[in-house]
């Protein structure tokens, strides 16, 4: 990966707010009760509640002329390393003080003395790097950091343990957010027993990363008594109209698929993706409709880096109701890749109030 301008995007304070209210609310409705009870029941990783918020939660926006419109909500969000430049730039504003390595540091408790940095054989990804350097800059706090894969943790009843030695947490960067799968087992066990802190964990995967929330954020009537007016508005103006494809009929769904995008409930980061209007009756035929979501088309914004165009879409790393940090991504083709060219992460500066 590398930045796709060493310029600062500019975006509106108001675009701004709007995203950043929104996200505080979302995660509000984490401990609303009200809000879970709509909800249960869920898979049952997801029923342990933790003490700490959950890790990096990444907003997708796109940025519309009617105000910013979400995507997407990521459970375990990357992007935030440059193999190039490092940290990717953050400016300050009234809700993000301070430097980003702090910001970032203090995501992860003190009583997290040894942290496990875990994905699928994690030193083949893709992000290692970027793993790499979390595990570094908790090193410099004096933490303890192991990169390890899931077969490489052993769980005794007591602890999980990596070359025989407990740690204290795991930093999340698996995609089996539910510990569903054989090679997850052991850790559902150990969370469900309380012997270990996974931080992004399911529940919050649950509650709002799951993209089946999106669909009940438009089922009437589901936000009574879980919200006011005020923020429903909110959640509504910011959330793309979003269906199981199920409840839809089915020529309803095939005439207008020029205005959904079509999209794998379970899968993440754009994988499975497909826009209705390219689709043909056989491939749209094929749709797992129960499992598959329809989302209202919103097409990015486009911004101009050199003399070449590129869409553009906004994420903030949240923690909690606390703003960790913002980047841009700008790229071409039908889904979010940094394939093109001249594609690549963006820093973001927001403009001031006028």
């Amino acid at each position: 990966m590398t930045l796709a301008t060493k310029q600062p995007v500019l975006i509106a304070n108001g675009d701004f707010d709007a995203m950043l209210t929104f996200s505080r609310l979302i995660d509000k409705l984490q401990s609303n009760e009200a809000y879970i009870q709509k909800l249960t029941p869920v898979p049952e990783a997801a029923t342990i509640v933790q003490a700490e918020s959950s890790i990096l939660m990444g907003y997708d926006f796109h940025l519309t002329e009617q105000g910013p419109k979400l995507i997407e909500i990521n459970n375990n969000a990357g992007g935030l390393w440059d193999l190039d430049s490092g940290w990717i730039p953050q400016f300050t504003n009234h809700a993000m003080l301070g430097e980003l390595n702090d910001r970032i540091a203090a995501m992860f408790p003190e009583k997290w003395q040894h942290i496990a940095i875990l994905d699928e054989d994690v030193s083949q990804q893709f992000m290692f790097p970027e793993m790499q350097a979390y595990g570094k800059l908790l090193q410099d706090l004096g933490r303890k950091v192991t990169f390890v894969s899931p077969e490489e943790l052993v769980y005794n009843g007591q602890n999980l343990l990596v070359a025989g030695e407990p740690i204290d947490a795991i930093y999340n960067r698996h995609t089996d957010f539910y510990l569903l799968t054989p090679e997850m087992s052991h850790i559902a066990q150990a969370l469900m027993a309380g012997h270990i802190a996974l931080n992004p964990y399911p529940r919050s995967y649950a509650l709002v990363g799951d993209k089946n929330r999106m669909v009940d954020w438009w089922r009437p009537s589901f936000f009574d008594g879980v919200l006011e007016a005020s923020q429903v508005e909110i959640i509504k103006n910011i959330v793309p109209e979003t269906h199981i494809m199920a409840e839809v009929e089915t020529e309803t769904a095939w005439s207008q698929r020029a205005r959904w995008v079509f999209k794998p409930a379970a899968l993440h980061g754009g994988k499975g993706v497909l826009m209705g209007k390219s689709i043909s009756r056989t491939r749209f035929e094929r749709f797992d409709a129960p499992n598959t979501v329809m989302q209202q088309l919103v097409p990015p914004s486009t911004i101009d880096i050199g003399e070449r165009s590129f869409k553009f879409d906004l994420r903030l790393y949240m923690c909690g109701q606390d703003l960790i940090a913002m980047a841009g991504r700008a790229w071409n083709g039908q889904i979010t890749n940094f394939k093109e060219e001249g594609s690549g992460w963006t820093t973001i500066q927001v403009a001031d109030k006028a």
